[in-house]
C-alpha cells in the first residue's frame, strides 16, 4: 500500500541558547511531492532537513516514512538518501571502488543503473576521487544516490559552489534519471530560480517558521505580477497590489487573489518567479512585524 505522507511534522521545535532554530513547524509532505524549502541563511531549512534525517533531537512530533527519525534512524536510512552542500567521498578510492563498495553495503543500490547514469558523464571508472573536480564529485555522488531505490531524497544546498553548467546538469539529471512520480524530494537551495521548474510545492521559511506553503499550481493561481504600461500606472495602483518593486526603472506590481481579467490590458501579466514572490512575502512579513 502506498504511503500518503512522506513527512509529517507538528509543533517541531529546535532550540539553541534560548533561541529557536525551528519555532513550531507544522508540515505534511505528501509522497511524490518535490518540495522546495526557500529562505535566507538562518531560516531553519538545514536544521529541519537534519531533523528529518534523524541527525538532531527536536521537540514536537516528527514522522518520516512512518518512522520516528530519532529512534528508528537505522531503519530510516534504508529508505532515505541525502546530498548536502559538501559531497564527501573517499579521495583515495577510484570511482569503480566506490561503486563496488556501495554495491556491497546498500541492499537497494543498483550497480547497473549507476554505471548507466555515469556513462552519460565525463567521469571515468578508473579515475581516483582526488583527481575529480568538485563538479564531477557532486555528479558522482548524485549518480550513486540516483541508483539507490530510496523513497525519500533530501538535498540540502546540493549545488553550492558549482558553476552554472554543472548546476543545470545536476537538476536535469535528477528529474530525468531519478524522479518517477512516486519518490519524494526535499530541496533546500539559494539558487531558487534554478529549481522552480522542477518543484511541485514550495514553503517559505524565515527565523525558524514557515511563513507560506502551497503547491506551485496554487501559487500561480493566487499571485499575479503586472508590469503596467506607463498610462496604466495609476489604474494598477488603485487595485491595491500587495507589493511593488522597481526593476530596470520600471515598477512591477504583485497582486494576491486578483482576477486576471482586471489586470489584462494594463500591461504584461504573468505568475511571479518564486524568488521574486519570496522577497515580496519577506518584505510584507517585515512590515507587519514593524507595525
Amino acid at each position: 500500500m502506498e504511503r500518503e505522507f512522506a513527512v509529517k511534522a507538528k509543533g517541531v521545535i529546535k532550540s539553541y541558547d534560548n533561541s529557536h532554530a525551528l519555532d513550531g513547524i507544522d508540515l505534511e509532505v505528501r509522497s511524490g511531492q518535490v518540495l522546495g524549502l526557500i529562505g535566507p541563511n538562518g531560516a531553519g531549512k538545514s536544521t529541519f532537513l537534519q531533523a528529518v534525517l534523524g541527525l538532531l533531537n527536536t521537540e514536537g512530533e516528527l514522522e518520516v516514512l512512518g518512522l520516528d527519525p530519532r529512534k528508528e534512524r537505522h531503519k530510516l536510512l534504508q529508505k532515505v538518501c541525502s546530498i548536502t552542500d559538501v559531497a564527501v567521498l573517499p579521495k583515495w578510492m577510484t570511482v569503480e571502488q566506490v561503486l563496488q563498495y556501495v554495491d556491497g553495503v546498500h541492499p537497494r543500490f543498483s550497480l547497473e543503473k549507476a554505471k548507466s547514469i555515469l556513462s552519460k558523464t565525463d567521469i571515468k571508472n578508473h579515475s581516483k576521487i582526488k583527481t575529480l573536480s568538485r563538479g564531477l564529485v557532486v555528479q558522482l555522488h548524485l549518480s550513486i544516490v540516483m541508483a539507490i531505490d530510496a523513497e525519500l531524497l533530501v538535498l540540502d544546498e546540493p549545488t553550492l559552489g558549482l558553476d552554472l553548467v554543472y548546476r543545470k546538469e545536476f537538476y536535469s539529471q535528477l528529474i530525468e534519471d531519478y524522479y518517477d512520480g512516486n519518490k519524494t524530494i526535499l530541496i533546500s537551495t539559494h539558487q531558487v530560480e534554478e529549481i522552480e521548474g522542477v518543484l511541485s510545492d514550495a514553503i517559505f521559511m524565515n527565523q525558524g517558521r514557515i511563513v507560506m506553503k502551497d503547491s506551485i499550481d496554487a501559487i500561480n493561481e493566487r499571485f499575479l505580477e503586472l508590469r503596467p504600461n506607463q498610462e496604466s500606472l495609476e489604474r494598477a495602483r488603485s487595485l491595491n497590489p500587495m507589493h511593488i518593486r522597481t526593476e530596470l526603472g520600471r515598477e512591477v506590481f504583485l497582486f494576491e487573489g486578483t482576477e486576471i481579467d482586471k489586470l489584462n490590458g494594463l500591461g504584461e501579466v504573468r505568475p511571479p518567479f518564486i524568488a521574486d514572490l519570496f522577497m515580496a512575502i519577506m518584505d510584507k512579513t517585515k512590515s507587519e512585524v514593524q507595525e
